[in-house]
Parts: structure tokens; sequence; C-alpha cells
């Protein structure tokens, strides 16, 4: 597994994650009861995580939808 985003934004998550599973790709949210115990104010970033062999067309389809990957 190989970590494809990182953010605090619930937006450009739940958008990623709309956008690869569009494209067949498994995507693995993790951190996310790290999120709800803090209330929800945005300190912990959440991790979208995506399995070894997708990861190129991962990061090809969030950048063509204009999302950084910070890779």
């Amino acid at each position: 597994m190989k970590e494809i985003l990182r953010s605090t934004d619930p937006t450009i998550l739940a958008f990623a994650t709309a956008l690869l599973e569009g494209e067949d790709i498994t995507v693995f949210r993790l951190d996310v009861h790290m999120s709800i115990l803090e209330g929800g104010i945005g300190l912990f970033p959440q991790r979208l995580m995506v399995a070894d062999r997708d990861l190129f067309r991962a990061e090809i389809t969030l950048r063509d939808n204009g999302i950084e990957t910070g890779r």
C-alpha cells in the first residue's frame, strides 16, 4: 500500500475517493477515527492509500483533476 493523498479537507478526500473509485482503483482511508476523536477541527489529516500496482494510475487521475498528491 502506498499513500496517494493526505489532507484535512473532507471535500478533497471525498472528491479524490470518488475519482479513484470511478477508475476502479480501490481506496483505503486511514486515520478516519482520529479525525472523529479530535472533534472535526481538522487537526489530524486523513490519508488515502492505494495498492502498489495502482499508484501510477491513481497519481495520473488525481493530477488530471487538479488534486496535488504531494509526491
